[in-house]
């Protein structure tokens, strides 16, 4: 390696440790109303927006198909969140939106135990139907994908709402207008971040997954808005 290239590849990394994400920056008692632990996952809820604004867990890639369980659970109520805060299932009902999750069950179909978990409405936004079930679930598989390549993987799922969000069901659960996929392992130095729309204006047949590679520094720099 030569040395103009050895000196870029110092920057590189210099910069990259520089803005480096952790998910410290975003479930902390700053950011969180309430922080509920999943065992298997942690959510940074808001009592306000009754929804999620972040989860996040660590996939490991021995486990991401060791069981692969095909039995889905069904969706429940949050008991750790006061009730007048909760989202409940009737509030998606004629919503014109998914229940998507943020921690997904196809990266948690290796136990009875921790599937289970993720079917928790706390862990559940209002999410378009064409993202949910075509363009999202992309990014999932690309986090399983990493998981396994590398050993392991952090993902942290960050949701972002206007200041005067949407609302559906009577209890007024808040529609993102969009979500963030972080994935990081600060060992092998490696980052990458997306970002998609909650849209259901989308032509899925056009849409890869390097259509929604953000800059992880955006992500970063959306929690002074």
């Amino acid at each position: 390696m030569g040395l103009f290239l050895r000196l870029t590849v110092l920057v590189l990394l210099a910069v990259f440790n520089l803005h480096a994400i952790n998910i410290n920056q975003f479930i902390n008692d700053s950011e969180c109303n309430q922080t509920i632990d999943k065992e298997f996952y942690i959510i940074c809820y808001d009592t306000n927006l009754k929804a999620a604004k972040a989860v996040g867990y660590t996939l490991f890639g021995d486990l991401v198909n060791e069981t692969n369980i095909k039995k889905r659970e069904s969706f429940k109520v949050e008991r750790a969140i006061e009730r007048k805060y909760r989202a409940s299932n009737s509030d998606y009902r004629k919503s014109g939106y998914d229940k998507g999750h943020l921690a997904c069950d196809a990266a948690f179909d290796w136990s009875k135990e921790s599937l289970k978990s993720v079917y928790s409405l706390a862990n559940i936004i209002p999410q378009a139907r064409k993202v949910n079930r075509y363009t999202w679930i992309k990014a999932e598989r690309y986090a399983r994908y990493v998981a396994v390549k590398l050993g392991e993987v952090n993902v942290i799922n960050v949701v972002k709402y206007s200041k005067i969000p949407k609302r559906i069901g009577k209890h007024g659960i808040a529609v993102a207008d969009g979500y963030y996929k972080v994935l990081y392992n600060k060992e092998q130095n490696f980052e990458r971040c997306f970002y998609y729309k909650n849209n259901n204006n989308i032509v899925t047949k056009e849409d890869r997954l390097k259509n929604h590679v953000v800059d992880c520094n955006i992500v970063i720099e959306s929690l002074k808005k």
